[in-house]
């Protein structure tokens, strides 16, 4: 009997004993107490069994265990025959868990180690994008459970901040971007429920944004905004992409807030949805970490509300809960869209410091402290506002500022070409909007274009449709031509395509609901007049609309109106823009008329008896409210409402507006009345809306009389009314090219006519007000200019009257963060040390942007430049070129100027300009020594008030290799010099910088125009020179005469004179000597060598000697034709000559006399020299003659001595400009 698996596994007990043969009968049963293992090991054996044996071994196994009967042995032999085949099996199931668990760890440890690897890389920013996005696309639970668990791990090593990255990255980031990317994908023209929505990315065209500007109220209508906009659309500002707005352009640079803003519908909204839309994307700004955009619109809804900002952040952004904001490694941005839009009171000043994310406060409080930077001060702040609320955000707060700007020329016609598919409907469009200026100006906003194309297509296809190619022509009069006109025909448009959608109605006269566009209009009006852009259930509810209509509203006015619902729940309401709120409540005003007979503005007031309103009663009142603006938030209102009261402008509203059979006479009216507000002090902005409500009129009479005196060039001779001034801004202000430069020298030269064209001036890049007679008066109201948006970079008011007074007015507006002006010069206007120090403080403003300024030709001296100084020294002041020249600055003034320089190491100056001031020899040096200072960059200084004198300083530098400004000695002897070198020297001399005080021109070729030239350059800077040699130049009787002016120059402190060989005549000897006698004081060493001096010279000079301030030390008289000496001798002995004389020298001269001459010497310290005949060739100059006539004939000059050549002084390393 043999036992096998497969009958084991069939039968675990009785199945396993099989009877082989009958010869194992009668042996008993041999049982052995095996374990498991035993089992095992004989598990794939056959086993046979000896009967007889296992009988025996029973027997033994019942006495072993006290077993009584065969049953209980039977029982204990299954029960161990079931356990010994358990075990077995038992073993054979681990055996097989244990090789599948081992492939299994295998598996799952090769899985891990790649997730760990992907998380590695992460963690470690390598290819960082990638892994994050593959995570991301390919999410399931088990990537899942292994970020979980390596996160736990993480932690439990006490790596948090590790851990706290994978979390952010893979968990929070990714489930924010997969969010927003829903939420801003799509996109909606011009309404955001109605219609059909658009993928963003493919119709978003990049605008033009441009860095800088104000952060100011600012106090313009936003449509004068985009007029004076448009005219500077091609100027060179810096442009910068959205997707770089915290970047900044220097490394030191931190850009943590940012303030955007842009005229209402000019794409702020649309770009911070594509900002967000690429960053959730993976596409730009991926080293940001989180994303936040809080439209002030949807936070309003919690006006009132305290709450933390954790939960303000998890109540909009759910999927971000549990995420620690406070981390300082994670790069967070806030965007809050619409500033404009916010009604929080936004206290910065007054709301108490906040720092706890998790603790609850008033929302207002929130936001101040976290755009100060209390709250979260690692995060990043993105906030986008229209113009007139940028003031709402302390300027100390924003690191930049950009703007939007719209489209240019180029991208409007791009913007048509891009919506009709028919080019011949484009081209017509084009055509059109480019006929009238104001239509075309306001495309510059994407909206109005929408507007526009809008508009025009229905008009062009309606005319295409039903007339005929013979009557077109006639018809085009239809077309619009002024902003009623096209606000006009879009209005019918859209109610006519609302009846046709929601009431089946296409008949072309249209049924209007009367009191549901009263009930808008007076929404409209109300919130005008609050300056409200945004609405919601409570404005509504003011205005008798029922809420839970309201979409009826924006169902009734498709692209007019529009409800939208926030992230959070919340319904905000508002028109798609601001001109069509301003249409739509003009037009209330006269359905209020029509309805009331009451003027809307004055509806509360207004007696009973008083109720019958006229139409021009209410166009008045509105005129006088629109000038009462502060910042024209009824301008456009204004324009809407006086358009509409043209009859001409009606029909599209008929049934709607009432149909007057004429009211030629109420637009006279109102013209006249509209003239007459000109003679007041009207404000430039709103006297130039005055002009575009005239052209709403259809009255151009004012602008084409000042068009005639411009075509005729009368402007300033004539005597201008105030209207006619306005209208001359106007047309200025209007016309085709860019205002780059106004120069009032071309109208009238007065402050009334600078003040009258002040708006022409703020349009202006470059205001040339120079030689105008300006005061004071004039500062005041440029400081106005400065203080507001404006374009100016150039203000040039020198030669004007304008004294510390003015210059004090004007800084005030210098100092204003709005002011980016450039360059200033106020270059003689009669200033003292006191502009210095308003100057200065403009210097050291942060807001200042001055990098030019000319102060020229003010009797500043040096106490003006020390307190300029002050200025200078600011690590604020930007300055650049700085031109002090003639403004009377000694040498403390120039110590002033370098210290200043040395001492700021951020200083921008590169250029100065001290042409005509006397700074002394130290001053010179100093500012030498500054430009060879490899710290600074100052590169260029001009000392030389001419071109003539820098020549000059040229030919010095480059032919003896010296500087002369630096140097004090210049030798030019035996280099010919022609007329035009001698000027160009005499006018270097004449530069106070230059302080030569040895000047030798011997045998240099000096005519006798030369030598007038030069005598009058050193009498008009007499007081450095000690040193003139002329000899072996021959002199001439002009020459000689103003030499001898020179001489008697009492400022003149010559210590050497060398006229050797100057062939001087008796009457020119004569004029000489009695000059020297007239200044004698300082005079030592007299050379007259080689001049027919004879004995009467000699006794001229002997009333030198005998003066009593005489104090020559050396007289050189040698082949003079001398033959007596007694008056010479006499005068030595009984004057006080001989204390002072310590050389004679009368050589080769004929003398007849000497022995007294040698006696009276003979006890002084004088040497006398009297070398006698004959005298050696080299030492006899050409034109001496032997002669004793005293007729001098022609003469020329000859070399007879070397002339020491001075040694010129090393040039500076650093290139030098001397002009």
């Amino acid at each position: 009997m043999s036992l096998t698996q497969e009958q084991r596994s069939a039968s675990p007990v009785f199945s396993s004993v099989s009877l082989k043969s009958d010869n194992s009968k009668g042996i008993g049963p041999n049982f052995s107490e095996k374990t498991p293992s035993d089992i095992k090991s004989e598990r794939w054996q056959e086993t046979l069994i000896n009967i007889g044996s296992e009988i025996t071994r029973w027997k033994t196994l019942k006495e072993q265990r006290g077993i009584k009967s065969d049953e209980e042995l039977t029982t204990f032999l299954l029960d161990r025959i079931q356990f010994e085949t358990s075990a077995a099996d038992l073993h054979y199931f681990e055996d097989d868990i244990s090789r599948i668990f081992q492939g299994l760890e295998n598996k799952i440890a090769v899985f891990f180690k790649n997730e760990l690897e992907r998380l590695k890389k992460i963690l470690t920013n390598e290819n960082t994008q990638y892994y994050v996005k593959d995570f991301k696309e390919n999410k399931n639970n088990i990537r899942e459970a292994a970020l979980d668990v390596t996160i736990h791990f993480l932690r439990s090593m006490k790596q948090d901040e590790l851990a706290d990255t994978l979390e952010d990255e893979l968990i929070y980031t990714c489930q924010l971007k997969s969010d927003l990317e829903k939420k801003y994908q799509c996109v909606f023209e011009g309404i955001a429920k109605q219609g059909d929505s658009t993928l963003l990315n493919k119709i978003y065209t990049d605008l033009y944004i441009t860095q800088g500007g104000g952060e100011q109220v600012n106090t313009e209508h936003e449509i004068r905004q985009i007029e004076v906009a448009y005219r500077h659309l091609e100027s060179p500002d810096i442009q910068i992409n959205f997707k770089d707005l915290f970047k900044p352009h220097e490394q030191t640079q931190t850009i943590r807030t940012v303030l955007t803003k842009g005229v209402a519908g000019i794409g702020k909204s649309v770009s911070v949805q594509k900002f967000v839309l690429d960053w959730a994307e993976g596409k730009e700004n991926q080293d940001i970490s989180f994303i936040f955009p809080l439209p002030f619109r949807e936070m309003n809804l919690k006006e009132k509300a305290e709450v933390s900002l954790k939960d303000l952040l998890c109540e909009f952004f759910p999927e971000i809960k549990g995420l620690d904001l406070t981390r300082k490694n994670k790069k967070v941005l806030f965007i809050f869209d619409g500033l404009d839009e916010c009604r929080l009171p936004l206290k910065f000043d007054g709301n108490e410091i906040w720092s706890d994310i998790t603790s609850p406060a008033p929302l207002d409080v929130l936001l101040t402290n976290l755009i100060k930077g209390n709250l979260l001060p690692h995060a990043h702040i993105w906030i986008t506002t229209r113009p007139a609320a940028a003031g709402k955000i302390p300027p100390e707060c924003i690191d930049r500022v950009t703007e939007v700007r719209g489209f240019n020329d180029e991208q409007k016609e791009e913007y048509f070409r891009k919506r009709f598919t028919d080019q011949n409907m484009a081209d017509t469009i084009i055509d059109h909007v480019k006929k009238s200026k104001s239509l075309f100006i306001m495309c510059h906003i994407p909206v109005f274009c929408w507007i526009s194309a809008t508009v025009l297509q229905n008009i062009l296809e309606k005319k295409s449709k039903d007339q005929t190619d013979d009557t077109q022509e006639s018809n085009t009069d239809d077309t619009p031509r002024t902003l009623t006109q096209m606000y006009t025909h879009f209005f019918h448009f859209q109610i006519q395509q609302s009846r046709r959608k929601y009431d089946g109605e296409y008949s072309p006269d249209i049924s209007w609901d009367m009191d549901s566009i009263y009930s808008l209009g007076k929404l409209a009006f109300e919130q005008l007049q609050k300056n409200n852009l945004i609405f919601y259930e409570s404005d509504l509810e003011e205005c008798g609309i029922d809420v839970s209509k309201a979409s009826v509203y924006s169902g009734m006015c498709t692209q007019i109106f529009k409800q939208e619902t926030g992230i959070i729940l919340g319904t905000v309401y508002c028109f798609i823009h601001l001109s069509i709120q301003e249409f739509i409540a003009a037009l209330y005003a006269h359905l209020f008329l029509d309805k009331n007979k009451k003027n809307v503005f004055v509806q509360e007031h207004m007696e009973p008896e008083a109720q019958n309103e006229t139409l021009t009663g209410l166009l008045k009142t509105a005129v006088d409210k629109a000038l009462e603006s502060d910042n024209g938030h009824l301008d456009l209102f204004l324009r809407f409402l006086l358009g509409l009261s043209l009859e001409s402008n009606r029909p599209l509203l008929q049934g709607l507006l009432s149909q007057e059979e004429s009211n030629k006479q109420n637009n006279t009216e109102i013209v006249e009345y509209i003239k007459q507000k000109f003679e007041d002090s009207l404000c430039p902005e709103r006297s130039i809306n005055l002009f575009y409500c005239l052209n709403e009129l259809n009255d151009q009479t004012l602008v084409q009389e000042i068009q005639k005196h411009l075509s005729e060039g009368s402007l300033s001779s004539s005597d201008l009314s105030p209207a006619q001034w306005s209208a001359l801004a106007f047309v200025l202000l209007t016309s085709d090219e860019e205002l780059m430069e106004f120069e009032l020298q071309k109208f009238k030269k007065s402050d009334e006519c600078l003040i009258r064209l002040l708006a022409v001036v703020k349009s202006s890049k470059h205001a040339l007000l120079h030689d105008c007679n300006l005061t004071d008066k004039s500062c005041s109201a440029l400081a106005e200019v400065l203080s507001s948006d404006n374009s100016l970079e150039e203000l040039n008011m020198s030669n004007n009257n304008l004294q510390d007074s003015g210059v004090k007015l004007l800084c005030a507006g210098l100092k204003n963060i709005k002011c980016e002006l450039k360059k200033l010069s106020v270059s003689k206007c009669d200033l003292t040390e006191e502009s210095c120090s308003a100057l200065a403080a403009v210097l050291s403003s942060d807001s200042s942007s001055l990098k030019d300024l000319d102060m020229s030709r003010n009797n500043l001296q040096d106490d003006g430049v020390k307190r300029l100084s002050e200025g200078l020294k600011n690590t604020n002041c930007e300055l650049n070129k700085l031109s002090l020249s003639k403004c009377s600055i000694g040498e403390e003034g120039y110590k002033c100027l370098c210290s200043a320089v040395r001492s700021n190491p951020e200083s921008h100056l590169i250029e100065l300009d001290l042409r005509g001031n006397d700074p002394g020899e130290t001053g010179v040096k100093l500012i030498y020594q500054l430009i060879q200072d490899h710290k600074c960059k100052l590169n260029t200084v001009r000392f030389l008030s001419s071109s003539s004198a820098v020549k000059a300083f040229e030919f010095l530098t480059e032919t003896l290799g010296i500087n002369p400004l630096l140097q004090r000695e210049v030798n030019l002897s035996d280099h010919k010099l022609d007329e035009s070198r001698v000027n160009q020297i005499c006018d270097l001399l004449k530069d106070k910088h230059c302080h030569i005080n040895t000047l030798m021109l011997g045998a240099c070729g000096l005519t006798e125009e030369g030598l007038v030239a030069l005598t009058s350059a050193l009498n008009s800077n007499p007081s450095h020179l000690r040193k003139l040699d002329l000899s072996l130049n021959p002199l001439r009787d002009s020459g000689v005469e103003h030499l001898c002016a020179l001489l008697s120059n009492s400022q003149f402190r010559l210590k050497t004179l060398d006229l050797y060989g100057c062939s001087i005549k008796r009457t020119q000897r004569n004029k000489m000597i009695s000059a020297l006698c007239s200044n004698p004081s300082h005079l030592r060493e007299l050379n007259l060598n080689g001049n027919k001096i004879k004995n009467t010279g000699v006794k001229l000079l002997c009333r030198l000697l005998k003066h009593s301030q005489c104090k020559l030390e050396k007289l050189n008289l040698y082949w003079c034709n001398i033959t007596d000496v007694t008056a010479l001798t006499d005068t030595l002995a009984q004057t006080r000559a001989l204390r002072f004389l310590k050389e004679l020298d009368l050589s080769y001269n004929n003398i007849k006399e000497q022995k007294r001459l040698h006696e009276v010497l003979k006890s002084s310290n004088c040497e006398l020299r009297l070398q006698t005949f004959p005298l050696p060739l080299f030492l006899k100059p050409r034109g001496v003659q032997s002669s004793s006539d005293e007729e001098d004939g022609d003469t020329s000059s000859q070399n007879v001595k070397p002339k020491d050549q001075a040694e010129g002084g090393q040039s500076t390393d650093r290139e030098t400009e001397v002009s």
